[in-house]
């Protein structure tokens, strides 16, 4: 489902942020990351205030008619033709990939198409359409990445993320065994079929906990929730932090330590 060729646009002055339930909920540092690492890039964010879900867990679901509805209210808050930049892969991916199918043969399949074909997941446009230069200000560090199975396999940006790492000096990435893997989150996934989900997290944090890194990254706050919950709860020594926020706070001056 990854687009066969991908044409990125030129660096535009102005996006729309797509900010997601989990970051508007859970993680705000994370959409503040990001529209301040885009800022710094000299583009101005538009945040359409009256964003809501994209969908996507009705969608993954089965329940069509829910998430068009849910969906519907969306389209009309990009009305300007500037890039939609969403700091996760599971959200892009539904925008980008499944709105066309979820609104064809109704009023609204042009449209969907439209802001489908400006979807484009952050650090993904970070380097690609940003052409982003990272200057490490924080100490040394190892951590390790996980990528989140719509990233990677959904908007093709599994490369993105060791890419932005890599430009951090001061910042050792180790990789973890069957890197691949999901963490077990998928959304409704985790509630429908807890026992395999608990199973899958527990492998996913013992492969982070084997590479030695203390910290791991990763670009989806579902898969975050979900992998240093997992790791809280049963004291494992090893933390999760957005790939954003990570960022941010190792080129902004505080010396790489959150607050």
């Amino acid at each position: 489902m990854v687009d066969p060729i991908k044409v990125y646009p030129a660096k535009p002055s102005k996006v729309y942020f797509y900010g997601t339930c989990l970051v508007d909920m859970f993680f705000p540092d994370a959409g503040m990351a990001g529209i301040q690492l885009l800022e710094r890039e000299g583009i101005e964010v538009i945040y359409p205030e009256d964003q809501t879900c994209c969908g996507q867990p009705a969608y993954t679901s089965g329940y069509h008619d829910e998430a068009r509805a849910v969906a519907k209210a969306q389209l009309g808050l990009f009305p300007e033709d500037w890039p939609i930049v969403v700091p996760s892969g599971s959200c892009g991916g539904m925008m980008r990939k499944h709105y066309p199918a979820l609104f064809k043969d109704t009023v609204n399949d042009v449209k969907a198409a439209e802001i489908a074909g400006r979807i484009w997941e952050l650090t993904d446009f970070l380097v690609n359409v940003c052409h982003i230069k990272l200057d490490d200000l924080g100490e040394p560090t190892t951590v390790a990445m996980h990528t989140s199975c719509s990233a990677r396999r959904e908007m093709g940006v599994a490369e993105v993320g060791p890419k932005l790492l890599g430009q951090l000096k001061n910042v050792n990435l180790v990789e973890q065994v069957r890197a691949e893997e999901c963490c077990g989150f998928g959304g409704t996934f985790a509630v429908r079929h807890p026992e395999i989900s608990g199973a899958m997290v527990s492998e996913k944090v013992d492969t982070l906990v084997n590479t030695g890194a203390k910290e791991f990254v990763t670009t989806d706050c579902g898969c975050l929730m979900n992998i240093d919950g997992y790791a809280e709860k049963n004291h494992k020594p090893v933390t999760g932090q957005h790939i954003l926020s990570f960022l941010w706070e190792r080129t902004n001056g505080d010396g790489g330590k959150r607050s």
